[in-house]
């Protein structure tokens, strides 16, 4: 399997300082700060980068898991908002809720649902995050 890679690069203080992040693939390069990270600043995060990851690799599984039970989406659109929160004096990654509208002839709400909650907890970045709660709201379209 793949080795993927991506890099940082920090300069200065955590309040005063500025770094930029970098896709292995070059698909994407941007700027981050404390003000990024932990207030309402102009530029990315770490944890943005964690809700794209986990919110591509939710769609893909679910994808994955209709397709096993013969279901073929025409769409699935997942959003990803992780929470970073003080515990014990850390910064800690302690939520992410996941929301999907998706598209799939035949299916019925409840065996879609399930079928969600099983790319939920089996998604390798779901399986990476264990350690936060993970919530889902899965919606047909």
């Amino acid at each position: 399997m793949p080795v993927r890679s991506s890099s940082a690069e920090w300069k200065g203080t955590l309040k005063e300082g500025k770094g930029t992040m970098k896709l292995g693939s070059g698909a994407f390069e941007g700027q981050y700060s404390f003000s990024t990270r932990f207030e309402e600043g102009k530029g990315t995060n770490p944890e943005e980068l964690i809700a794209a990851a986990h919110a591509g690799c939710f769609s893909m599984a679910l994808s994955n898991i209709l397709g096993q039970a013969n279901f073929k989406a025409d769409s699935i659109k997942t959003e990803a908002k992780v929470t970073i929160e003080k515990v014990a004096e850390k910064m800690t990654v302690t939520k992410i809720h996941l929301s999907t509208v998706a598209k799939v002839p035949g299916i019925d709400a409840k065996t879609f649902e399930a079928k969600a909650n099983d790319a939920k907890n089996g998604c390798p970045i779901s399986r990476l995050l264990a350690a936060a709660q993970i919530t889902l709201d899965a919606k047909l379209a």
